[in-house]
């Protein structure tokens, strides 16, 4: 009882229950209750997981990495003569700190200077292992640290360096600093868990943080346990930008990552935290094969799981542990496999929904004067060719801005050394005047003035003189020289980019703490934390406001100033993206434009739809196949068990053959009414797989045992026999087969 009411509700605890019995029993609590039920509960959790292991071997299961190979049916269990796609796996990994664990500690002492030294760890020595393969062991995920790449580097000859895609989002990103990265909690040993979940919410698999914050090794390890069991990858992560690149210049997963097609994306909620050039690039909508997913499930896993940090805080490592184990086992058994069919219907109705906005498109075209959809690949390239070319100044015109400054700066040092040299020097009295020793050293300063003045005016000069000799030489400019007035308009752009970047930095730290206030089990302390950091972030965003405003009045033409209630309303940093200016004027482009900005996401959207629909189908027909062979494959087993004697083996594959096969037919429920919806493609008939493993001889009782009931074929009347084209006798027996077949399916 205590088992299942915790895998419901994680946040039910030991002690709580244990009190709740003895209050139902009339006695009074007392702490080794709650010590008498933990060693107890531990035991029967280890029975059962003995069990399970002794189940798998009778089932043949216990090969290495069975689980990971076989736990998503939607995405694992391939078929004969599937179409192929793009892109065949895809999952998602991510961070999550909430299921820390404190790490018990002797009080702190002080050394000889006065300086607090942690105390001595009281954790108690525990051999035990939680059961299960979720986890990877510490010391596969320690291989891929810095010290543990030092042999992996010695000899590695890197390729030709990796384009930056996402080359300013580093600073938008926490877990991108090396600095944050390499900090250590203090308070806690295991400091969250880093779990890897497919697009249909089934865990893969998940590695403690230990001691850190969210370091790349932990990546690392699961995307190379990954591509080594599972081969052709598709991943996405919240920083997938930096993470694609670090993962192309390791020496160790470079090459398997090249060897199975690996591709990095960032999630649809993330992916408008980065900036422009980076959605491009690798947000989900503008890559082929995609489909609709948004590789965000570890949100929504976090989202349930975090309620387990209440009973695993202060436990021991193993309990910890044990606790994340067997809750994840739950989810996929119940959570993410009840569920499948409902995902797999909603995401189809998305799908539909979708493309029937195509004529709502076709009207935009025909306003907008397009004529193919065609051209949004054209527009989209374009976007990509002029954002690029903002990656990085001209290294001309970033000599002419710098020529500019300088000539400036030597305008202003010639006026101030001019205007020292004609101040009168000061009369100076005979050295027995009482006023002698004040003007003698009103004198000793205007002449160090001088001197640094000249020297300042000497080294401007100098520095003048050098970019000029870099820019071809030419006469030094003048202030009514075109190329002066010029240089003056760039570097007003450049101050204006540099002012709107950090409007746009400021805003959209803004936008992430606002959503935080509002999120479910934030702690009160916290809410009152991020309201005063509002407080005080609204006043910096508007002095961003208003040095963005100067620098746009500054423009030649100015540009429109932003309003409060306007950077208020952004809600996404795209919004930001029309505001910048380059050496080319894109305002009157038609892909800068909102209108055609919305109609190219729209034409993207539609072929991700499309792309959505193939890769549906192949899931659906899978998942049906899937309940099928599983069924028969259990109830084989079942029965050869009860035929050799072994009735408790017997009884358990029963109980496994259930734990499943209560949500068939709830799963063939919505899966036939969503056949019958207009535009779905798909098939409900069951396939072949490709994996043998679940072959079992027929029976000709299978059928019987299997469905509840099977109805009966129909009556033959008088005429039944005849074939009505005049070509020969109809074969009834063959007829009648197909309709059973069909109403076995249906049924």
């Amino acid at each position: 009882m205590f088992r299942i009411l915790q895998l419901c509700c994680p946040h039910l605890g030991i002690q709580p229950f244990v009190r709740a019995l003895c209050d139902i029993h009339g006695v009074a609590p007392r702490p080794y209750l709650t010590t008498q039920f933990s060693i107890a509960f531990d035991v029967y959790l280890a029975i059962r997981a003995n069990i399970d292991a002794r189940v798998q071997v009778t089932l043949g299961r216990n090969t290495p990495n069975w689980r990971l190979k076989n736990t998503c049916p939607a995405c694992m269990y391939k078929l004969e003569r599937e179409a192929p796609i793009p892109l065949p796996f895809l999952a998602t990994i991510d961070g999550n700190n909430s299921l820390k664990r404190f790490w018990r500690r002797e009080r702190e002492e002080f050394d000889a200077d006065g300086k607090s030294v942690p105390g001595a760890s009281k954790e108690r020595l525990d051999n035990c292992v939680a059961p299960g393969d979720y986890y990877l062991p510490r010391g596969e995920v320690d291989k891929w640290s810095k010290e543990g790449l030092e042999d992996l580097m010695r000899g590695f000859v890197p390729g030709s360096e990796v384009e930056d895609e996402g080359e300013g989002c580093t600073e938008r990103w926490q877990n991108m600093k090396e600095d944050m990265t390499a900090w250590a909690y203090g308070m806690y040993d295991e400091t969250g868990i880093f779990p890897a979940l497919c697009r249909h919410g089934f865990l893969l698999v998940v590695v403690d943080m230990v001691k850190s914050g969210e370091l790349a090794k932990y990546g690392f390890a699961v995307t190379a346990y990954l591509l080594q069991v599972l081969g052709e990858l598709g991943l996405g992560y919240d920083i997938g930008c930096k993470y694609g690149k670090m993962v192309r210049m390791h020496p160790a997963l470079s090459t398997l990552a090249a060897d199975n097609s690996f591709r990095v994306l960032i999630g649809a909620f993330h992916g408008h935290a980065h900036n422009r050039r980076c959605q491009l690039n690798n947000l989900t909508t503008y890559v082929s094969g995609m489909g609709l997913e948004d590789l965000e499930g570890c949100e929504k896993y976090f989202s349930q799981s975090n309620a387990l940090a209440a009973t695993t805080r202060y436990a021991t490592a193993f309990h910890r542990q044990q606790a994340i184990t067997t809750y994840m086992k739950h989810t996929d058994t119940v959570g993410a496999y009840q569920g499948l069919s409902l995902l797999l219907a909603s995401k189809y109705r998305r799908a539909l929904k979708i493309k029937g906005t195509l004529p709502l498109l076709r009207q935009t075209m025909a306003s907008m004067g397009v004529e193919s959809r065609s051209v949004f690949e054209t527009w989209l390239e374009k976007e990509k060719a002029y954002l690029a070319s903002l990656k990085k100044e001209p290294a001309h015109e970033t000599l002419q801005m710098e020529y500019y400054q300088k000539l400036v700066n030597l305008c202003d040092h010639e006026e101030r050394l001019d205007a020292i040299i004609g101040v009168e020097a000061p009369f100076i009295p005979a050295p027995q005047d009482a006023m002698y020793a004040q003007a003698a050293a009103q004198t000793q300063r205007m002449e160090t003035q001088r001197c640094h003045a000249a020297e300042v005016h000497a080294k401007t000069l100098a520095a003048v003189q050098d970019l000029e000799i870099r820019l071809g030489g030419g006469p030094r400019w003048k202030p009514e020289d075109k190329e002066w007035m010029e240089a003056a308009m760039m570097l007003r752009n450049r101050r204006y980019q540099r002012a709107l970047d950090e409007l746009e930095g400021l805003v959209v730290a803004r936008m992430f703490e606002l959503s935080k206030v509002n999120m479910s089990d934030t702690g009160y302390k916290l809410r009152k934390h991020i309201a005063k950091a509002l407080q005080a972030r609204s006043k910096a965003v508007k002095s961003a406001l208003e040095t963005y405003n100067a620098a746009a009045a500054a423009l030649s033409p100015p540009r429109t100033p932003l309003t409060w209630d306007q950077i208020v309303d952004y809600a996404f940093l795209s919004n930001f993206d029309p505001l910048r200016e380059g050496r080319e004027d894109i305002r009157d482009e038609p892909w800068a434009q909102p209108g055609g900005r919305l109609a190219m996401d729209q034409h993207y959207k539609l072929l991700r739809a499309d792309e959505e629909i193939a890769r549906l189908n192949l899931e659906i027909r899978r998942f049906v196949t899937y309940m099928r062979d599983e069924e028969a494959f259990l109830l084989h087993h079942e029965r050869r068990l009860r035929s050799d004697g072994n009735e408790a083996l017997a009884h358990q594959v029963w109980l496994q053959r259930r734990e499943r096969a209560r949500f068939n037919p709830v799963d063939m429920d919505r899966l036939v009414k969503l056949s019958k919806e207009p535009g779905f493609t798909a098939s409900l008939l069951p396939g072949i797989g490709i994996n043998k493993e679940r072959e079992v001889p027929a029976r000709e009782d299978d059928d019987v045992e299997m469905l509840d009931a099977t109805p009966a074929a129909p009556p033959r009347h008088e005429g039944d026999g005849e074939d009505v084209d005049g070509g020969g006798d109809i074969d009834v027996d063959a007829v009648a087969d197909t309709l059973e077949h069909f109403l076995r399916v249906t049924t």
